[in-house]
């Protein structure tokens, strides 16, 4: 496979966000057809803050942590090794989901792979991430939108975390957007602002995996927070388009390796995503 830029990815990176991509995209059409008839949050555009993260911990770390989502949370959960097939049983309402068919896609959780579902409180995973990575010393990775981080008991926790000096690491995804609300209309702060003045280390960096891993790479010590500036694709929920002309960083990738090698990998994925979604509707 000849790259012509993006020298320094590990390409198993690309091939999971490929995976994810495939899987919201295959989401996004059972919605639309009525298939899944529950409110979805789909991560498409954002797969990167998840695949580069798990990269750095699972394989190039060998850490395996302790993940606490945020409700926008299927490219987190597959990129930490949850179930696709778990996914789509939860999805579907069945009992044999990752939540027992109760949690829907905003909850959801394995505890095989030690992630943490979200319980719908807007922020309310950074305090519970921070009391188990306090009373376990597990090192521990709290994920949260732009907007949930804005919550006074988030930014109670970064505080918290500061002074205990806890195993955890708060990663942003912030895609702008509070539902279709910009960041610039709700605050006049930033992110990565704020956890340094709580004391922890802070970054601001956008969603370019390179960048992921060197920043991942430059922590020293925790706690500490990463905004990662990135896009959602689709609607806040459900199957739709706000601005169709947004900025796309799978795609800009994925343009960069030989055409044919992408498309033989998203044959091989699309076969797997299929067959695991009629195994499910089988039963």
């Amino acid at each position: 496979m000849n790259k012509k830029s993006f020298d320094d990815l590990p390409f198993e990176i690309v091939k999971k966000s490929i995976f994810i991509r495939l899987v919201e995209e295959f989401i996004f059409q059972r919605l639309k057809n009525r298939e899944i008839k529950i409110p979805v949050y789909l991560s498409a555009g954002q797969e990167y803050c998840a695949s580069a993260v798990s990269y750095f911990f699972r394989e190039a770390k060998k850490i395996e942590p302790h993940v606490f989502v945020q409700h926008r949370n299927h490219h987190t959960y597959l990129s930490f090794e949850g179930s696709l097939e778990q996914l789509f049983f939860e999805l579907i309402g069945d009992e044999r989901g990752c939540v027992a068919g109760m949690g829907g896609s905003a909850s959801l959780q394995s505890k095989s792979a030690n992630i943490f579902g979200h319980d719908g409180l807007m922020g309310s995973q950074a305090p519970i991430a921070t009391g188990y990575a306090f009373a376990n010393n597990k090192f521990t990775i709290c994920y949260a939108g732009d907007a949930a981080a804005e919550e006074d008991y988030y930014l109670a926790a970064l505080g918290w975390a500061a002074t205990k000096k806890i195993p955890i690491l708060f990663i942003v995804e912030d895609n702008d957007l509070s539902i279709l609300t910009k960041v610039s209309v709700r605050r006049c702060w930033k992110m990565a602002d704020v956890a340094q003045g709580f004391g922890l280390q802070s970054f601001d960096v956008d969603d370019n995996p390179i960048t992921i891993l060197n920043t991942l790479g430059q922590i020293s010590s925790y706690p500490a927070l990463i905004n990662i500036r990135t896009n959602r694709l689709f609607w806040h929920a459900g199957a739709g388009l706000d601005d169709p002309d947004i900025f796309d960083r799978h795609k800009q990738i994925c343009s960069q390796y030989e055409k044919e090698d992408i498309e033989l990998l998203k044959s091989n994925a699309l076969k797997l995503i299929k067959a695991t979604w009629n195994k499910c509707n089988r039963h």
